[in-house]
């Protein structure tokens, strides 16, 4: 390897800016008037996602029109312009619109809550006479009949939805912030995906800078890996499934599924793999330790577990011939979702105890050495925690009053459970799981805000779309780090966040104005909300009628006490024995996530990746420089993948507007 080619040491002392200007607000506003149109149309004709892609694309575009424009953009403004960009995704419906992921900003839940109104669902269930005015007007009012979002009748619930999100934004910064300076600081986590951001930074402000490092190379060769794959993975099938009744797929999307084969020999066993080239990417750059217990965790439970629990009878609702998706619901509510729930105990038990071993004397100690300069502190812009934990203790107590008020009768320390409870604690969780080991998506407890609704002795359906503050806050404790390692000031982020909720926020009220008015939504245009929405219908009015007197509660059989504390003792005795055998602790919450979390389909791809990257391509560049190439191969094909989905998806859209003008 070339020694230009070789990896920098980074310096600790380096300075921390303010990464938001001008700069950042031109971005937003290119995202609300741009990209947040396309995220609606995507979501609606296809349900897919912009997600990583928006982000990827805006931060290059930037990049390159700085460039033309003799501008050098730093790393702290290329990073708070994909926090924003982020944001297109992150900034979703957030009541009641159950498992649906909507795009578009926050007033796509007033979209699907019409749609509910008005469904054949609620009318059937008497759910639609039973919805507060607070969360959506009449399905008789012309409001909805006349699809108009400037009416009267839109007031309150568009004032409790845009409270909700301001509070939201003041839950997750005190909170979040509070348990970054716990498990970043005093618990030293290493929260390797926010590497991928910081490196992918780094990498666009050399771009910037003209610089030919060795991050622009790997960067480019992973960034042309991405693109190649991509023209075969989501162009073809994009284009041809524009002309052509079923679209040419040359490689499966989004799994080759066995499942279904191998159910007459290994019943309920789950077996394939995610065709998407950057769970083996991620397999390079997780640690290693982690990708194997994922590996070993899901292949025991998924796939040799579920065989031995059919023989069993532990799970009567698997049926032969399900596909992948439906072996992994009917074995969740039989089995796994307990055994799930159950490690996620063990974990939040071992974090406390760690947390009040760190609180003796010997703990002190240890981190008064360990801990930052005043210094450092003062550069990285923190602010005192119990500033934090007062904004999180004052927001949480806004959301309590707010359910109060909204749904009186529903136990009012139940709602303290949640906020000052339940939230910590699996907020928490969650975050060291992200710290040790990276794991996308996080962890929760499942099902515990349906079970506790439906044991309150609460009759009625309002709670179910109030704003009860149970939120898993884990994921925003990694971007405080990703601002540390991006050297980016902390007020950075929260002038980004100010900036994007208005420009976002009107954007969000004008497209899905324009769209709702052009037509009902969901409709036959709308290929994936005409079929999932009543689907998604369905299961919220069953969840929402359940609190009724005469309501069904099948849903809580998927919760088995029994399972659950089998769970959490097993999940214990495995930490126990990890650590006394002196196995790497990474090995213990990759099982944890191979069970809760990854399919067989995520991890043997994953695994693939840590063995290769372990096994061949550290020996040959060396372990120092294979640990520094992994984020940025990521980061690279992300980006890869990115512009090409971008591409497809704008060709799509221009011949699918062309098509009905014409015809």
């Amino acid at each position: 390897m070339d020694k230009e080619f070789e990896p920098e040491i980074e310096q600790e002392s380096e300075e921390f800016l303010d990464g938001f200007n001008v700069k950042t607000i031109i971005a937003a506003i290119f995202i609300g008037f741009v990209m947040l149109p396309g995220s609606i149309y995507l979501a609606l004709v296809t349900g897919g996602v912009l997600g990583h892609g928006s982000m990827w694309v805006t931060m290059i575009l930037f990049v390159e029109i700085a460039k033309r424009a003799f501008v050098k953009l730093k790393r702290q403004e290329i990073y708070i312009i994909g926090y924003v960009a982020a944001g297109l995704v992150t900034f979703g419906a957030q009541l009641g619109a159950a498992s649906l992921v909507l795009q578009g900003g926050i007033f796509g839940d007033k979209i699907w809550q019409q749609f509910l109104v008005q469904s054949s669902q609620a009318k059937a269930f008497g759910l639609s006479k039973l919805l507060p005015s607070w969360v959506v007007p009449s399905a008789t009012s012309d409001a909805i009949v006349k699809r108009i979002f400037i009416h009267r009748e839109w007031l309150i619930p568009f004032l409790i939805l845009i409270g909700h999100h301001i509070l939201f934004r003041l839950n997750w910064f005190g909170l979040s912030y509070a348990l970054f300076r716990r498990t970043s600081d005093v618990e030293k986590l290493e929260f390797p995906m926010a590497r991928v951001m910081a490196e992918g930074s780094k990498t666009l402000e050399d771009i910037s800078a003209k610089k030919d490092t060795w991050r622009m190379q790997v960067f480019t060769i992973a960034g042309m890996i991405g693109i190649i794959y991509g023209l075969i993975y989501i162009t073809i099938p994009t284009l041809t499934g524009l002309i052509a009744a079923k679209p040419l797929m040359l490689i499966p999307i989004p799994w080759v599924d066995a499942t279904t084969k191998i159910g007459t020999f290994l019943p309920g066993a789950m077996l394939g793999i995610w065709t998407d080239m950057g769970y083996l990417f991620m397999g390079f750059f997780l640690p290693f330790w982690v990708v194997i217990g994922g590996f070993i965790g899901s292949i025991l439970s998924k796939f040799i577990g579920n065989p031995i629990l059919y023989k069993l009878g532990l799970i009567p609702n698997w049926k032969h011939g399900m596909d992948v998706r439906q072996t992994h619901v009917s074995t969740n509510i039989d089995f796994w979702l307990s055994i799930a729930l159950g490690l996620v105990i063990a974990v939040a038990i071992i974090g406390l105890f760690l947390f009040f071993k760190s609180l003796t004397k010997a703990g002190m100690e240890a981190k008064k050495k360990e801990s930052l300069s005043i210094e450092y502190r003062k550069k990285r812009g923190d602010i005192p925690i119990f500033v934090a934990l007062s904004i999180w203790v004052f927001s949480t107590l806004a959301y309590i009053v707010l359910c109060h008020i909204l749904v009186p009768k529903f136990p009012l320390v139940l709602l303290f459970m949640f906020g000052f409870i339940l939230t910590p604690l699996l907020s928490y969780v969650s975050a060291r799981m992200f710290g040790i080991a990276g794991l996308p998506g996080g962890i929760s407890f499942p099902m515990v805000r349906e079970g506790t609704f439906i044991l309150s002795g609460y009759k009625g359906v309002a709670i179910w779309f109030a704003p009860v503050p149970f939120f898993n806050h884990g994921f925003y404790v990694q971007k405080f780090k990703e601002l540390e390692l991006t050297r980016t000031k902390l007020k950075s982020l929260i002038k980004a966040e100010i900036a994007s909720f208005f420009i976002f926020g009107f954007c969000s009220f004008l497209f899905w104005q324009i769209i709702w008015k052009m037509g009902p939504i969901p409709a036959p245009a709308y290929a994936f909300a005409n079929k999932w929405w009543p689907l998604t219908a369905t299961f919220q009015t069953l969840w929402a009628t359940s609190t009724l007197e005469g309501g069904s509660k099948w849903m809580l059989g998927a919760i088995k006490p029994s399972l659950i504390m089998g769970g959490g003792v097993v999940g214990l005795i495995t930490y126990g024995i990890t650590v006394l055998s002196g196995i790497p602790v990474g090995l213990f919450y990759g099982i944890v996530a191979g069970v809760s979390v990854w399919w067989p389909h995520h991890i043997i791809p994953m695994f693939i990746g840590a063995l290769l990257g372990r096994f061949y391509f550290a020996k040959k560049f060396g372990q120092k420089n294979w640990k520094s190439y992994t984020p940025l191969l990521l980061v690279g094909y992300s980006c890869g993948m990115g512009l090409i989905a971008m591409v497809s998806m704008a060709i799509a859209l221009i011949f699918k507007s062309v098509s009905q003008i014409i015809f």
